[in-house]
């Protein structure tokens, strides 16, 4: 091997870990919308990171998540939504009925996936159980096996 093509060889060798990670995709981002303050809220979001952990997405690693908590200001709650949708996120996770109701007012592409223990159909959520995303653009399906 010639020198000239030994430089060239190791040169590009050093070059292509730069060229491999500019081509990496853009992690996910999960906007996670909730009506509480966010202290005293962590039985919420531990299990829903476990769930994310369980399905193989790990915050910080191949999946950023994005929090936006009202405070008990239900009335922020429609310009939270609209910033996690400026910020592209994949799907808004809307916990409570309060959340998942802005979440759902806010987009007509952006899954909703909501976490409430009221019936869905009475609170306006979905027009059905048997086929929520097809009738009302929601998503529902249970975070943890």
């Amino acid at each position: 091997m010639r020198r000239r093509e030994f430089i060239t060889l190791v040169g590009g060798a050093a070059a292509w870990p730069l060229a491999a990670h500019a081509q990496q995709t853009a992690m996910p981002v999960i906007g996670f919308l909730r009506s509480t303050p966010a202290a005293g809220f962590a039985y919420t979001v531990d299990p829903f990171r476990q769930g994310l952990n369980d399905a193989g997405f790990v915050e910080g690693k191949n999946v950023a998540i994005e929090y936006r908590w009202a405070d008990n200001q239900e009335d922020r709650l429609p310009g939270l939504a609209a910033g996690l949708l400026r910020r592209q996120v994949a799907a808004i996770v809307g916990a409570g009925v309060p959340a998942a109701q802005a979440g759902k007012a806010a987009t007509a592409t952006t899954p909703i996936v909501f976490v409430i223990g009221a019936d869905p159909v009475r609170v306006g959520l979905v027009a059905s159980i048997n086929r929520p995303a097809a009738i009302s653009r929601v998503s529902s399906f249970p975070l943890s096996r």
